[in-house]
């Protein structure tokens, strides 16, 4: 599933290649794509038909586009927008940016047409294998702290309704880390357990989770209310460094389903120091002269990885 830095990447073509242009159409392909779009696919185009995309914005894993009335052709109008086209990715969304000449992919859900802009594409389309994922006209709400809906949303202190009871994620200008410890400590949980919790601090997936914690050098099963804040600062630097990285390579890609809105993925799982190494030796430790073997646990019904020797269990552990 994408995580945080797929998804920006996502966001950040979306912003050179879509932002400042209005939708002249929007063709349903598959009714399923836009299934949380409570009123239907007639309504859901009807929405977006002639709306101009003021920005893409991102916070976790929630990406959507504000939306202006640019119906009469004109500029969009200066009032605050109220909708947004919110996009959920799911398992296997991806949003490609097309000529119209170019072959329907094989699982296209969903065509947008935009106005005519020099040099770029006239389609964004969403192409989803496996259904999980999906589009909607959602209505904006005022964030809870009165400051921008997350990156890349200007100066708008709106929100999707959808995605307003998340916290804000460690890329965010306002994430406070000292905010972010104090909840930690009154969470009385693990600590992996807290960092997949979105109402603590939203993006982070198993992935990303397992690499900062072995950058950190913390157990997943710390308990949370044990964590000093040199500790949390530690890890939210560690968060922060390996995201970034995962940017600058263009997001986490294990096949063929991710890709960005140019059709390139990701190769950042080429330098994973710990998720998916089981077996591996720890880098760390070998760099150090040490000899220890990354080891693969169960966790929540799925897998954390780790180093034995730099990320030692806790006698208080918290599984």
């Amino acid at each position: 599933m994408p995580e945080l830095p797929e998804v920006e990447v996502v966001r950040r073509g979306l912003e050179t290649w879509v932002v400042g242009r209005r939708i002249e159409s929007a063709q349903v392909l598959d009714a399923r794509s836009v299934r949380r779009h409570g009123l239907g696919p007639e309504d859901f185009s009807g929405q977006l038909e002639g709306a101009v995309v003021l920005a893409a914005v991102r916070r976790g894993k929630f990406l959507w586009l504000p939306l202006a009335d640019g119906s009469d052709g004109g500029a969009p109008s200066s009032q605050p927008p109220h909708t947004a086209l919110m996009a959920h990715l799911g398992m296997s969304g991806q949003l490609l940016i097309e000529d119209s000449d170019q072959p329907d992919e094989k699982h296209l859900k969903v065509r947008l047409t935009l106005a005519e802009a020099h040099g770029l594409p006239p389609e964004l389309r969403f192409v989803d294998q496996r259904i999980f994922g999906g589009l909607a006209v959602v209505p904006l709400v005022p964030t809870d702290d009165g400051g921008p809906g997350g990156s890349g949303a200007v100066l708008l202190p709106l929100i999707p309704r959808e995605a307003a009871h998340i916290a804000r994620d460690p890329l965010d200008p306002l994430f406070s880390v000292e905010a972010f410890h104090e909840r930690l400590r009154a969470r009385r949980t693990g600590l992996k357990r807290a960092l997949l919790d979105q109402r603590l601090v939203s993006g982070i997936g198993n992935i990303y989770a397992d690499e900062a914690l072995w950058a950190a050098r913390l157990h997943y099963a710390r308990p949370t209310e044990t964590l000093t804040r040199p500790q949390t600062a530690r890890l939210v630097r560690a968060v922060v460094e390996v995201m970034e990285r995962a940017l600058d390579a263009g997001g986490t890609s294990f096949d063929s389903l991710y890709v960005n809105v140019n059709g390139a993925s990701g190769y950042f799982d080429r330098s994973l120091a710990a998720y998916g190494q089981a077996g591996r030796a720890c880098p760390r430790c070998a760099a150090e002269g040490r000899t220890s073997i990354i080891v693969r646990e169960s966790f929540m019904n799925r897998s954390s990885y780790r180093c034995p020797h730099c990320q030692r269990a806790p006698r208080n552990a918290r599984w």
